[in-house]
């Protein structure tokens, strides 16, 4: 009831009456009364007038699920929301939830990880309270062949809405890293339970750094924040909304080809090292090359120095810019 309560106050853009929410809900003016009083112990600034009704005048930066949903409007994606304030980490958590057969479309987040990881199992430092950690769980019947492609997707989805909810030149450095003014801002990691010609279930992890002020001096000089990119803070909940729904929408593109197709134009447009020179670092070269952009299945092209284009993949090598990070 406290999700339908917080949608209907958010939608109605003015007070709502309590009788409106008694009928709607089909609830006694206590219930909806006791609904108000925790609203407001967890932070929600609920104004009440006599002969008005209730109209939310500010939110609290907290991730719940009443939260989370309220805000929701999608068809699929996060209709199921799990929540934590602290976990080992999103992704295995969600791993867990596709063993025990939670739907698609199952949403995790937490307030704090303590085992996150990134791409070639690269440790992803988290906080409580300030930044994004979200999977989402999938179960496209597809080869699993395709399913890496479905990182990129979340790249541009994730690329996108934040794009939209803070205005800043969100780019991305193939193959799942979010940058602003050539820093990382949020990594993406996909993994899945396959068996030979069918998926299981795929998870897909965000990890983004929100309202972080400061980083450590090993990763000042590589790492960013929305804080520290506009100067305010940013509430994470409206974030992962607009994640959500966008990624419904790439997602559905993507199933219409099984491929990259209808997003390898949105994706090269954000490409950070397009048309730049990037070093290739594999397990037994090191070269440098002209990024040139991706195929339809997610293959970054290069154009060696000899003029010769070859396809790069993720994960066989890293890519690097010439001079830092990107």
């Amino acid at each position: 009831m406290k999700t339908e309560i917080l949608k209907m106050l958010r939608e109605s853009g003015g007070y709502v009456s309590g009788q409106q929410l008694c009928e709607k809900l089909g609830v006694s003016r206590t219930a909806v009364w006791k609904v108000i009083g925790q609203l407001k112990e967890e932070g929600y600034h609920v104004e009440a007038v006599r002969n008005r009704g209730y109209r939310i005048v500010d939110s609290p930066d907290i991730l719940t699920a009443e939260e989370l949903k309220s805000l929701f409007h999608t068809k699929w994606a996060g209709q199921q929301v799990v929540c934590y304030k602290e976990t080992d980490s999103t992704n295995i958590r969600a791993k867990v939830l596709g063993e025990d057969g939670a739907p698609h479309g199952t949403l995790v987040v937490a307030d704090m990880q303590k085992s996150g990881k990134g791409r070639r199992g690269r440790a992803w430092e988290s906080k409580p309270g300030i930044s994004i950690y979200m999977t989402l769980l999938l179960r496209p019947d597809i080869p699993p062949v395709k399913a890496p492609m479905l990182t990129l997707v979340a790249a541009c989805a994730a690329a996108e809405a934040l794009k939209k909810c803070t205005g800043l030149d969100v780019q991305i450095k193939w193959p799942n890293d979010i940058v602003v003014h050539g820093k990382k801002l949020a990594g993406i990691l996909t993994e899945m339970s396959t068996e030979i010609d069918y998926i299981n279930y795929v998870v897909t992890g965000i990890g983004i750094n929100v309202n972080t002020e400061q980083f450590s001096k090993e990763i000042e000089n590589k790492a960013t924040s929305l804080f520290l990119e506009t100067g305010s803070t940013v509430k994470r909940a409206l974030l992962i909304a607009e994640i959500v729904r966008a990624y419904e929408e790439y997602y559905a593109k993507f199933l219409e080809t099984e491929d990259l197709s209808l997003l390898k134009e949105v994706y090269n447009e954000r490409l950070v090292n397009r048309d730049r020179e990037v070093r290739i670092l594999g397990n037994d070269k090191t070269y440098t090359a002209r990024a040139l952009g991706i195929t339809a299945t997610g293959e970054l092209i290069v154009r060696r120095q000899d003029g010769t284009e070859e396809k790069i993949y993720a994960g066989e090598v890293s890519v690097r810019g010439v001079y830092g990070y990107v």
